[in-house]
């Protein structure tokens, strides 16, 4: 077995980090190069996500640009499915908890019943929906919106602001996984014929 993860991990073929990864899951017996290989292209994509993610958010009028940085790292995977998935239970809970709790707030105000009956509704609808595994993160962006204070216009600002650093820190994690994967099956050479890999 660590024969084979010896190899899997020097294979210089594309998604070695998902193959890896996956090793990992199955024996918990991955070496120190591989756990150094696979963790340090996860933080220096995630790092880049977060840096391309906040860098613009002062002068497009985000206020609170760390949601954007926060998105990105949380939606960064080593797979480009994983991390569309991830994107799109981020969008559609900041979306679906933003836009409940904004008009629980117009309606009912800020205070605690009316956030709890924000956070059953967000999810509720996230699993009505059938994006259940956003619920969580409406639940999230409730919480946000509900608990923490602001004035002037009130939730309906803050969730406009929400769902654009959610959706920028979403549109930006998803760009840098996909250069990476582009850029990773441009430079690999194909799978050798017979070498148990799949054909990209």
């Amino acid at each position: 077995m660590k024969r084979a993860l010896a190899e899997l991990v020097t294979s210089d073929a594309p998604g070695r980090i998902k193959h890896t990864t996956q090793q990992a899951q199955n024996s918990k017996e991955l070496p120190f190069s591989a756990r150094l290989k696979g963790g340090g292209a996860q933080a220096l994509m995630s790092a880049a996500a977060a840096l391309i993610a906040y860098l613009p958010t002062k002068p497009l009028g985000l206020h609170e640009g760390f949601w954007g940085s926060i998105t990105a790292i949380a939606v960064v995977q080593a797979e480009l499915s994983a991390t569309r998935t991830l994107a799109r239970d981020q969008f559609a809970g900041a979306a679906i908890g933003g836009l409940i709790s904004a008009l629980i707030v117009t309606l009912a105000g800020q205070d605690l019943p009316a956030y709890v009956v924000s956070l059953v509704l967000s999810m509720l609808a996230c699993w009505l929906l059938n994006v259940s595994t956003a619920a969580r993160l409406a639940g999230s962006t409730v919480t946000i919106i509900m608990l923490v204070p602001h004035t002037g216009s009130g939730g309906w600002r803050m969730m406009l602001f929400r769902i654009a650093e959610v959706g920028w820190g979403v549109a930006v994690a998803i760009t840098i996984v996909w250069l990476v994967t582009w850029t990773e099956r441009r430079i690999s050479p194909p799978p050798a014929p017979g070498s148990g890999e799949a054909p990209r």
